[in-house]
């Protein structure tokens, strides 16, 4: 008997019929001679619904206070899931994250996993239960009840799979798996049978948002199989695993892409030590995450240009600080772009072949699309193009590495 954590996301279980759909689907798991654990997000909407309930009394809310008042939703949805299962004679037993005793620090409101005492749980499954455990939450050395943040529903059921040595992690979602791009782009793209942890991180990073990423890491660290399957069509889904022998023949495994980049660039910095620190200080200091960054010495030799990346959310506030920095060091000028997108390459095969890179360069240029910034690790390569060129530039790179179609 094999023991399987299934994972189910706040669509899956946005109403009583799919409750129902997801019991039916689990009773058929523990039918086919496997122990199962089910981890629950909240209802559809109603992690939503509850924090503007928490704004409407106060505009910033205590994060101890939000931590408690969220932590409802997973548990209204494990209570209704046991009990469905019971209804279609499966016995099951709900637990919150502190009934289970998943330990947590005390970050509240983002909160991360230290510890898990699955001892109830497994007592409970070796009486022949399902255990619905609620994701998204913990509890921390004083008690205190605490949520893993957003999508933190996934790093729950890994961290139970873990905890508990399962076979496999299933992750049930609103896709049927992980494709070599976002199908709304490009028609053609195609669900990958496996695909790597190494591989998977970068897709998630670079924003794929089929799995967090806190999640991947945890399943990666603690070697826990994970495979992303649709709640709503039947499938193999994609399983996410160690590379393999044969990954050399795979040298792409997919193209990632992010909308909200936003590009900032000053103009004319002396060129002396400590001058990229005195840009990206006071970034830092705003708490704004930096992305991508190019420097280029000017033809004088005294002088630099630095341009670098920054979330779309936080480009207003950067650029503000980038002007008060140019001032303080004389520079020429600042200017600044949000109508860019980060577009990339991701495949471990990319350790093992050359001309990868040019191979990419030359299918964008095919299409007139000009590269602004490029930047590489030993599995991707990134570039940043205009926003307008989104869609072209990723169905180029998909017919030149040929993707549609199984290595």
């Amino acid at each position: 008997m094999s023991l399987i954590v299934q994972k189910y996301g706040g669509t899956s279980v946005g109403s009583i019929e799919r409750i129902q759909a997801v019991a039916a689907k689990v009773k058929q798991t523990r039918d086919a001679g496997h122990r199962v654990v089910v981890v629950v997000s909240a209802m559809s909407g109603e992690t939503d619904r509850l924090l503007g309930l928490a704004h409407g009394i106060q505009t910033r809310p205590s994060p101890r206070e939000l931590d408690v008042l969220l932590a409802t939703g997973e548990q209204v949805t494990i209570a209704l899931m046991a009990m469905a299962l019971e209804a279609i004679d499966c016995p099951a037993r709900s637990y919150t994250g502190a009934q289970v005793r998943v330990r947590t620090d005390s970050a509240h409101n983002k909160a991360r996993i230290t510890n898990i005492d699955g001892g109830r749980v497994q007592a409970d499954l070796d009486a022949g239960q399902v255990v619905v455990v609620a994701g998204f939450q913990g509890i921390d050395e004083h008690g205190n009840i605490t949520t893993l943040g957003r999508g933190g529903s996934d790093t729950s059921a890994v961290a139970m799979a873990a905890a508990l040595k399962a076979d496999e992690c299933q992750i049930y979602t609103d896709v049927d798996g992980v494709y070599t791009t976002d199908p709304r782009i490009e028609p053609k793209a195609r669900r990958l049978p496996r695909i790597t942890f190494e591989e998977m991180l970068e897709m998630a990073s670079l924003g794929s948002k089929v799995l967090q990423i806190r999640a991947v890491e945890f399943a990666g660290k603690y070697r826990v199989p994970l495979r992303v399957l649709s709640s709503f069509a039947e499938g193999e889904g994609t399983l996410i695993t160690f590379e393999e022998d044969d990954v050399e023949e795979a040298k792409i495994a997919g193209i990632a892409f992010a909308k909200d980049e936003a590009k900032l660039t000053i103009l004319g910095v002396p060129d002396q030590p400590g001058v990229a620190h005195k840009i990206l200080g006071p970034i830092s200091d705003a708490n704004i995450e930096v992305d991508m960054i190019v420097q280029n010495i000017a033809a004088d030799a005294k002088t630099t240009d630095f341009t670098f990346t920054v979330h779309r959310n936080d480009y207003a506030r950067a650029l503000e600080l980038l002007q008060a920095t140019a001032q303080t060091l004389s520079a020429r000028e600042v200017h600044g772009d949000e109508r860019i997108v980060k577009v990339s390459l991701v495949g471990v095969g990319m350790r093992s072949h050359a001309g990868i890179a040019s191979r990419m360069f030359e299918a964008l240029a095919r299409e007139g699309i000009n590269i602004r910034m490029i930047s590489t690790s030993e599995i991707k390569i990134s570039v940043v193009i205009d926003e307008k060129y989104l869609e072209l530039g990723v169905r180029a790179l998909h017919d030149a590495f040929d993707l549609a179609h199984a290595g």
